[in-house]
């Protein structure tokens, strides 16, 4: 119960007092590129069920939409696609998830249903047991994931094998001792990081 009401409080502070910066944002991506302010994706939630979350569109419109991850120096990004990404700004809209009751500000990063069919059934049951969030250890630990990948040989199969298990790990690690306090240190540690 605090931690929705956390939740709900800081969704709702955070977007009010972003408001001028995510008009400005908005703005910048029409103008940069042809397409919508906000991307659309299917991702898995709390208890194995669907939702939609929320980003600011980084991406060009009528790309290759069967490739589900974000490898290098992607072709598909725009110029206001390299900035928003690189400071995580496109992660902002999903403080509308948040007062949804979809997601949380930390919890386990959401997948889509592609990788989550690939996790083991006794993480998938841990891990689907609370709601995702915006952030937590993980995205901390692989904030350069895409230029990572981009090094692989094969990224997808590298993300699978390699990337996946870690995440899972701290996912449940996450659930298993999750409080307050460590959600509050996992925040301030996601400032600290973009801000490096």
């Amino acid at each position: 119960m605090i931690k929705r009401l956390f939740d709900i409080s800081a969704a709702f502070v955070g977007l009010a007092l972003l408001a001028p910066l995510f008009a400005v944002v908005a703005v910048w991506i029409r103008i940069d590129s042809a397409g919508p302010v906000f991307f659309r994706q299917q991702r898995v939630g709390r208890w194995g069920k669907p939702f939609e979350i929320f980003k600011f569109r980084t991406m060009r419109t009528r790309t290759d939409e069967t490739r589900q991850l974000t490898i290098g120096d992607d072709s598909r990004i725009t110029r206001a696609g390299r900035f928003l990404r690189q400071y995580k700004l496109d992660e902002l809209p999903q403080l509308i998830n948040v007062l949804q009751g979809t997601m949380s500000l930390v919890g386990p990063r959401p997948e889509v249903p592609r990788y989550v069919a690939c996790y083991p059934a006794d993480a998938r049951t841990i891990v689907l047991s609370v709601r995702p969030g915006i952030t937590d250890w993980a995205s901390i630990l692989y904030r350069d994931e895409s230029r990572m990948l981009g090094q692989a040989a094969d990224p997808e199969k590298a993300y699978i094998d390699t990337v996946l298990p870690i995440k899972l790990s701290y996912y449940v690690r996450y659930v298993q001792e999750r409080s307050f306090w460590i959600d509050l240190q996992i925040i301030c540690k996601t400032v600290v990081a973009i801000m490096h």
